[in-house]
């Protein structure tokens, strides 16, 4: 028991560290929080987290290796994910000269659906999620941990990428976070937006 514990602890200690390092979905969520877009952040909060738990779903099974080793799939996915994120950044790009882009602009556009349904396809189309997850149940999850285990993992991760995210769209839905977008929108969506569509050139050309 004791030695499963230190499994589960050492395990979402690194899945910690990795979930609150920049990267896309950071900027994801950063720029919907920052463009006023709340509940479009936590849909794509909910989504991140899901796709997430997904892949390691798959991980944990063995079934990603199967996908893994199909090449030109892998490839596919990358690529795609790549252009998503370059078509991100265009969009912040294209609407940094309002309070939100053309993505998620205006009531209508704030919708927790909407959110949801960027957050997994980012995540989905980014098979370095599956490298992760193979890299880290390689090295501190042994064959054969009970069931039990494996589920505390799932859902440990799951809470680690909930609790990381809001904390993010709680910090920057304060009165000094929406002073300084207020003053520098435009120039936050433009980086923001900029950092997503590197993020998806960097994606293509690993596969190209």
């Amino acid at each position: 028991m004791n030695s499963e514990i230190a499994i589960i602890a050492t395990t979402l200690g690194f899945y910690a560290l990795a979930v609150a390092s920049p990267g896309p979905n950071f900027a994801l969520i950063s720029r919907l929080a920052l463009s006023g877009a709340r509940r479009a952040a936590i849909g794509a909060t909910l989504g991140l987290a899901l796709s997430a738990t997904f892949y390691a779903i798959l991980t944990i099974t063995g079934l990603s290796i199967a996908l893994t080793r199909v090449g030109w799939l892998a490839s596919l996915v990358q690529i795609a994910g790549g252009c998503y994120l370059v078509y991100l950044g265009v969009k912040a790009w294209l609407g940094a000269k309002h309070t939100l882009s053309p993505e998620f602009g205006g009531a209508a556009q704030d919708t927790l659906i909407k959110g949801l349904r960027t957050g997994v396809i980012v995540n989905l189309s980014n098979p370095k999620v599956i490298t992760f997850f193979l890299s880290l149940y390689a090295v501190t999850v042994p064959i054969g941990v009970s069931l039990w285990t494996k589920l505390t993992l799932l859902t440990g991760g799951f809470l680690l990428e909930v609790l990381w995210y809001g904390l993010v769209i709680v910090i920057l839905f304060t009165p000094p976070a929406r002073a300084v977008y207020d003053r520098a929108g435009q120039w936050i969506e433009r980086l923001v937006g900029t950092a997503l569509a590197l993020f998806g050139l960097r994606l293509i050309s690993e596969k190209l």
